[in-house]
């Protein structure tokens, strides 16, 4: 496997191991949410509405508003009303009024959306095998704390 230097043909060196660090992270984020992507993309549908599609069949049959599927989405999305509108389109999803709060509007799956979520369980699965499975639980579990550790570091900031 290349370095990160080689990959992206830089000539120097990097200014910092700091440096050197971040943009492996970043490059690795975009080289897994390419390779997760083309594996959705037989299925019309992009990482982020799968995203929303996870984050629906966890809330169950209660559903959720915008926001509370916003709180819980590994990516922000700037117009999840957008988001859901496309999905609606897809009839992956439909939205209703709570019953106690009219104001409140609250998402769902539809039966395609489960069927397809269904469907993609084990699409999923073969894409994380072939992105992570080369690496035994012991160096999962590490790599997982470590960039849970990274994240801490952001949010105390």
């Amino acid at each position: 496997m290349p370095s990160l230097r080689e990959e992206i043909k830089q000539t120097r060196p990097f200014k910092s191991l700091h440096e050197e660090t971040l943009l492996n992270i970043v490059r690795t984020s975009e080289v897994v949410s390419a390779a997760v992507a083309e594996a959705l993309r037989a299925y019309g549908i992009t990482g982020t509405q799968y995203n929303v599609l996870r984050i629906l069949r966890g809330a169950g049959s209660q559903g959720l508003p915008c926001g509370g599927i916003g709180e819980r989405m590994l990516t922000k999305e700037s117009d999840m009303t957008r988001l859901i509108d496309r999905m609606l389109a897809l009839n992956l999803v439909e939205r209703t009024r709570h019953e106690g709060d009219r104001r409140v509007v609250v998402t769902t799956l539809t039966e395609k959306g489960k069927q397809l979520l269904t469907t993609l369980d084990p699409v999923v699965k073969e894409a994380q095998r072939k992105l992570l499975g080369h690496m035994d639980e012991r160096s999962l579990k590490e790599l997982v704390r470590l960039l849970e550790e990274a994240r801490e570091s952001v949010a105390r900031s």
